[in-house]
């Protein structure tokens, strides 16, 4: 059994963390949907001993497409018949993603929502929409009851895990109450903010009483002795948190597989984010999705009372922004592979499994390709359309264009290819997909994203959805009362 704190310990804890805040909950953002949503709910018969809720950052419908079609090929099929894990849940939903503040969504908002069970501002944690980010004092009277918190006070294991670094936005939403999802470390907190009662995301999550965190970013813990960014130079919170819980703490897969489950369990596996599935080789001593989803569900599975473990595909998100939409798929492809680890190992008449996005991405799959046409390739028409059949079709500029692209990104067209027109676009896995408005980093998108549900309280997941609902379905599948 994974041993947790006493709920006097917790409660201490919290009032450390919050400097002697009370939590309260006073938005329950939108309200008439929260209540048509309890009134005419029909759950799935039993209650979850477990959650697993995976989120795939970014991954829009759009990209649940093409990932499907990208994963067949990749098999040898066609693409397009192919299924993807989650696609055989019989609950599905649309999710509605926009924050208080914001027509499209960023992470902290929508994963803050899904973990309070608020709709908060774009760039917030854990407060509601009264705070002014970035402003310390602002938050004050604002704090939000956090999923994480709740699932230790009531006994049960706590797990986190991620690609991107422990202290981003998603995994920070179980654990953190900030401001400003960039204060990651100290050094991230403007020098007219620091000393007003905020803590750091990376000291918020080594004062968090969590089971299992496995993710990136070790410069957010350390001192500059240890290759970190903290202001103090010798900070180590991963050795403070380990003399604090006896807890183990580990860097590599070696080290994950071979790490005992008599104790809480830390993995810092890289400076940042974790290295993309794309440029990973042989050598690699990260431990991958699934690896890091197996071992968090087999530790979290040994605590009696049950669990709540948050998995998050970041990179899938990354490799949008970079405009490298072969990036984002090799990740989502990992990402069907823990999941499928997670279906295939869990219990589905004591486990709920959820997976979903907290936003969409600018991501098309357009031109009239034909069926079984490279996803990440050029768009080759249907066989007997006129002309080669083997030739890709062309724009009115004369040129090729291919099957993904973004509305806006790096990877925008410029008409200065020699002898006029413009370049030939790039194709394969490391290609930057074409663009139209050129911007440095492609953005997020405002569509509503996919929901689906297996296992016990999957029947509330259903219809078009308000993204802090999520919360609720949590909390109903595992037969808490109404907050």
């Amino acid at each position: 059994m994974i041993r947790t704190p006493s709920l006097a310990a917790l409660a201490a804890s919290a009032a450390l963390l919050l400097g002697g805040c009370t939590t309260t909950n006073n938005y329950n953002y939108p309200d008439k949907a929260r209540a048509a949503s309890a009134a005419s709910e029909t759950q799935a018969a039993g209650k979850a001993k477990n959650v697993i809720l995976f989120i795939g950052d970014g991954m829009g419908i759009s990209t649940v497409t093409a990932a499907r079609i990208y994963a067949g090929q990749k098999q040898g099929q066609s693409g397009e018949e192919y299924v993807l894990p989650f696609e055989t849940f019989d609950n599905v939903a649309l999710v509605k993603t926009y924050n208080t503040d914001a027509q499209v969504a960023d992470s902290a908002g929508t994963a803050s929502a899904m973990h309070t069970g608020v709709k908060t501002r774009i760039g917030v944690l854990g407060y509601g929409p009264g705070v002014t980010t970035g402003d310390c004092a602002s938050g004050s009277g604002h704090e939000l009851g956090l999923l994480g918190e709740e699932v230790k006070q009531r006994g049960l294991a706590l797990g986190i895990v991620s690609t991107a670094r422990l202290t981003h936005a998603t995994p920070a939403s179980v654990y953190a109450r900030s401001v400003s999802r960039d204060w990651e470390g100290d050094t991230a907190i403007p020098e007219d903010q620091r000393g007003r009662g905020c803590s750091d995301i990376a000291q918020q999550l080594v004062a968090a009483p969590f089971d299992v965190a496995l993710g990136g970013g070790s410069v957010a813990f350390y001192g500059k002795q240890n290759g970190g960014l903290r202001l103090d130079d010798g900070a180590d919170l991963p050795g403070d948190w380990q003399a604090a819980t006896g807890g183990h703490f580990v860097t590599t897969a070696a080290d994950l597989a071979a790490a005992p489950a008599d104790a809480p369990l830390l993995g810092l596996f890289s400076p940042s984010h974790m290295t993309y599935m794309v440029d990973r080789d042989a050598e690699s001593s990260e431990p991958t999705l699934t690896d890091m989803t197996a071992a968090a569900v087999t530790r979290l599975a040994g605590d009696p009372d049950g669990f709540y473990l948050m998995v998050e595909s970041g990179r899938i998100d990354h490799g949008h922004h970079a405009g490298q939409a072969g990036y984002a798929l090799e990740e989502a492809v990992e990402f069907a592979r823990a999941i499928q680890w997670a279906i295939d190992n869990t219990d589905p008449a004591e486990t709920l499994i959820m997976v979903t996005a907290d936003h969409s991405h600018v991501f098309t799959i357009a031109g009239y390709p034909r069926r079984g046409n490279d996803i990440l390739g050029l768009v080759v028409p249907p066989a007997g359309g006129g002309g080669d059949d083997a030739d890709p079709m062309l724009a009115a500029d004369g040129q090729p264009y291919t099957t993904l692209g973004y509305a806006n990104g790096p990877g925008a067209v410029k008409h200065d290819a020699p002898g006029g027109g413009r370049p030939t676009p790039e194709t394969g896995v490391m290609a930057h997909q074409q663009a139209l408005v050129p911007l440095g980093s492609e953005t997020h998108a405002g569509e509503d994203v996919a929901l689906y549900a297996n296992g016990p309280g999957a029947g509330s997941v259903r219809g078009v959805m308000e993204q802090n609902l999520i919360y609720d379905v949590i909390r109903k599948a595992y037969g808490w009362p109404a907050d």
